[in-house]
This record gives C-alpha cells, sequence and structure tokens, in this order.
C-alpha cells in the first residue's frame, strides 16, 4: 500500500497541541453585518486602520455608514505604508489614544491587517514593539491593559492575514522586516465579503492570488507535522488554481472571487504551521525596494520550488493533484506553477521590478534572520542563499 499521506508514522505516536482560528464570517454583502457584530462584541468606537492607497476607496465610506446606522462612532486612520513601518505602528497606537477607541477594524489588504494587528498589540500597554517580535520571548501583558477587540476584514485575496494575530512590520533603523505578535491576541471576528474583493483590477488579483498559492505551497512543504495545516493547505490549492484564472479574466465573477477569498483565508490558516524562503527573501527585498508583497513572492516562487523539491515526490504529487496538474512530479509541479505565473503576467525576474543585483549580499545575509527561513523545509546556508537571491534577481523563471 506504501504511504499515500507522506506522513512519518511515527509522528502519530507522539504528543500534539492544536488550535483552530476565530469566528469567520463568508458571505457576498456581509458587510451590512458589521453595526449589529461591533454591538454583539460591546465595541463603541472603533478604530478603522486601512492603507494610505484604500483610503478614498468605497469600501471605507460604507463600512463608515454602517457603523454610524448601529449608533457607533468611528474614526480613519490610514497612515499605513504598503510595506507597513514602526513609526506608522507608533502613529497608529497614539491616533488610537487620542480618539479614545476601544476596537479596530483593519479592512484592506495585508499592509492594513500587518497595520492594524500591530496597533493592536501596544495600543492599550507602554510594551516596546519588537518585544512582540515572533523569535523573542512572549510578553506579559498586563491584565489591567487588554489588547483592543480586533475586527478584520480583507478586501484582497491573498495575505489570509485575516485570522492571526502575526503581522510583519519593517524595523526603519535596521531595514528589515520582522514577524511580530502575541498568542492572546484573537481576532473577534474575521468577515470575508467577497463583493468587496471584485473592484480589485486584474494585476493585483494575480499578485495576491499567487500570494495565497505561495502560502499554501509553502505551508504544505514544512516538514512540521499538522494535518489540520496540511488539509487546509490542500484546499487551498484546489479553490486557488480553480479560481484564480476565472477572477483574473472576469473581475466580476462574485463566485470566483468567493472562491478565492476562501482559499486565502486556508492558505493563511494553514501557514500557522510555518512558511519558506520565498517569504524569508521577499520580506526583506520588501523591507529595502518597499515592493509589493504578492507580485515579489510571485517572482521568488519558482526558484525556491526548484531548491526544495528535489526529493519530495510524495508532496509534490499530492499538491498536483489538488491543483489538477496531469503531471504529477516535482518538476511537472513548477512547470504549471510557472504557466500560471505566465498566463497572470507575472514579472520574470526581480530585476523587472526594480531590485538591483547589488543586494544580493545584504538580501541574503538579512533573509536568514527571517523567521520563515527557520522553516523551509531544505536548510539554508548563506552561500545557498545567495544563489537563490541572485537566481531572482537576474532570471527567476
Amino acid at each position: 500500500m506504501g504511504n499515500p499521506s507522506g506522513i512519518d508514522q511515527s509522528r502519530l505516536l507522539e504528543a500534539h497541541d492544536w488550535s483552530f482560528p476565530v469566528p469567520i464570517a463568508y458571505g457576498p454583502g456581509r458587510l451590512a453585518e458589521i453595526g449589529a457584530k461591533c454591538v454583539a462584541l460591546g465595541v463603541r468606537n472603533p478604530l478603522i486602520v486601512t492603507d494610505r492607497g484604500s483610503r478614498s476607496l468605497p469600501f471605507i465610506a460604507e463600512l463608515t455608514d454602517h457603523l454610524i446606522t448601529a449608533g457607533l462612532r468611528s474614526q480613519v486612520f490610514s497612515d499605513v505604508s504598503p510595506n507597513p513601518r514602526d513609526d506608522e505602528i507608533g502613529a497608529g497606537c497614539a491616533a488610537f489614544r487620542a480618539g479614545d477607541h476601544d476596537a479596530i477594524i483593519a479592512i484592506g489588504g495585508g499592509s492594513a491587517m500587518d497595520g492594524g494587528k500591530a496597533i493592536c498589540l501596544t495600543a492599550n500597554n507602554t510594551i516596546d514593539l519588537w518585544a512582540f517580535e515572533f523569535e523573542q520571548p512572549v510578553p506579559d501583558v498586563p491584565v489591567d491593559q487588554p489588547f483592543p477587540t480586533l475586527i478584520t476584514i480583507p478586501t484582497t485575496a491573498g495575505t489570509g492575514a485575516e485570522t492571526e494575530s502575526t503581522a510583519m512590520v519593517t524595523h526603519i533603523e535596521k531595514g528589515m522586516k520582522f514577524c511580530i505578535w502575541h498568542p492572546d491576541l484573537k481576532p473577534s471576528l474575521a468577515l470575508l465579503d467577497p463583493a468587496l474583493t471584485v473592484g480589485l483590477p486584474p494585476h493585483l488579483t494575480g499578485w495576491t492570488g499567487v500570494d495565497a498559492m505561495t502560502h499554501a505551497i509553502e505551508a504544505y512543504c514544512v516538514p512540521e507535522f499538522h494535518p489540520l495545516c496540511d488539509g487546509l493547505a490542500l484546499e487551498a490549492l484546489a479553490l486557488i488554481s480553480q479560481w484564480l484564472p476565472v477572477a483574473y479574466r472576469e473581475p466580476g465573477n462574485v463566485a470566483a472571487r468567493g472562491g478565492m477569498l476562501v482559499g486565502s483565508c486556508l492558505a493563511g490558516i494553514a501557514f500557522m504551521k510555518g512558511l519558506g524562503m520565498v517569504h524569508a527573501i521577499s520580506h526583506m527585498v520588501g523591507a529595502e525596494y518597499d515592493t509589493q508583497h504578492g507580485l515579489t513572492n510571485a517572482i521568488v516562487l519558482p526558484v525556491v520550488m526548484r531548491f526544495n523539491l528535489t526529493g519530495m515526490e510524495v508532496k509534490s504529487r499530492r499538491m498536483a493533484e489538488a491543483m489538477r496538474i496531469a503531471d504529477q512530479t516535482p518538476a511537472g509541479l513548477i512547470s504549471a506553477v510557472k504557466a500560471v505565473l505566465d498566463d497572470l503576467a507575472i514579472p520574470k525576474s526581480l530585476a523587472d521590478i526594480g531590485v538591483p543585483l547589488d543586494c544580493v549580499e545584504r538580501v541574503a545575509e538579512k533573509s536568514l534572520h527571517d523567521s520563515a527561513a527557520g522553516t523551509n523545509p531544505v536548510v539554508v546556508d548563506l552561500d545557498a542563499a545567495r544563489a537563490l537571491v541572485e537566481q531572482a534577481i537576474r532570471q527567476a523563471r
């Protein structure tokens, strides 16, 4: 019979602790319920956190109107960059306190999610933001300084950042991105309304969609034993491979938008298990050159897949099965992913988006300090990291 699951059976004899995410409200038009949802959570005056590029988009006014209808006050904080910075998080905390807010509604793409969650971590306490860095001991938060209520509303189908407390923030002084989090900060509600993603332009649909695909592939390849995450990663790949081409070609197709939003959410939950060198490199490129995260991931993805998948025949086959790919070898899977990137007009190198070759050493060194590097399925040293970064800059596919 072999071992069709690819799971080392010795792991079935060990103890494991798993947690599942948060309340999720899915469905077209469900943004209209936000006022009632806030009232049910005891929220009276939320701070709406979004990014600069989303401030003038219709969903912000729509959200504000729903809150007013429910008798709630709110303000908008939108000084968040595409790659949120530590000084912006400090400004958001100041706005939270000045406005006497009791909750945060993070609405938008990944930068809005990260910005809102990072503000939540520090708005009600005096703990330094970087004390929450993922590799540091978890800080003790005083019981009389609880985290604000957090509601997340993604408007792109990509980051999957809506169900956890993790946030990527750029440390300006170091020129690096770090993951910050706290296990006690959980969204009280993730509201997934595919109607909010209908206006996303085709290029952003592609970039964010491949971001979700990358989450699923990297999470599934992490060698840690977590079948809950593995199941979600495979279902995410099934949904994304089915619906991403449709959402790209037919931007108004709400079913396609819904399939992508659910797939993105599942992939985001899956990477509780960890990520890999695609993200480790992408985070540092984004910190230095302010590149769009999903696009950067999309370019780097085939480079890291070539490096990682040799000898991973079982996992390659299961991913290919989920994506309905005929050639289920590692090479066949990589070829199919490259074809998806071509169809979505993803640039073929980081050089094409302005990343210079002279950053190879710097980005390679920084990438090894990223938490995602530690869960890459193949151990990466500095020489290997240099080779991956150089390939991604010169010719990723």
